[in-house]
């Protein structure tokens, strides 16, 4: 979620700037790459949703979460991000991290 909040205010910052793709920088074209590779967190239903719910307390509930990924067009983006990158908390791709260290250890 985090991130979305870095991608909104990128966006944000080029609109008011007026930043055209003739005077794109170094750094705002490997943010254009990243939302390229991550345009797939946009159309997450988990944006639209209440993020607290993906990062339950210990012992919480995840049903909601996972509820909410099942009818996710974009949950297999999501598991492989999280799986690329180590994500250590939350739900990703409909699974918690202790399924997803399993999940990790049966690839191995």
């Amino acid at each position: 979620m985090h991130e979305r909040a870095m991608h909104e205010r990128a966006q944000h910052e080029r609109a008011q700037h007026g930043t055209g793709m003739h005077e794109i920088g170094m750094h705002e074209l490997m943010e254009l790459e990243e939302e390229g590779a991550l345009g797939w967190q946009e159309r997450a239903l988990c944006a639209q949703t209440d993020p607290e719910a993906f990062f339950p307390e210990k012992g919480g509930s995840t049903r909601e979460a996972k509820k909410v990924c099942l009818s996710c067009d974009v949950r297999g983006d999501c598991l492989e991000y999280a799986l690329s990158n180590d994500e250590r908390f939350g739900i990703w791709g409909g699974l918690s991290e202790r399924e997803r260290r399993k999940l990790k250890k049966r690839a191995v």
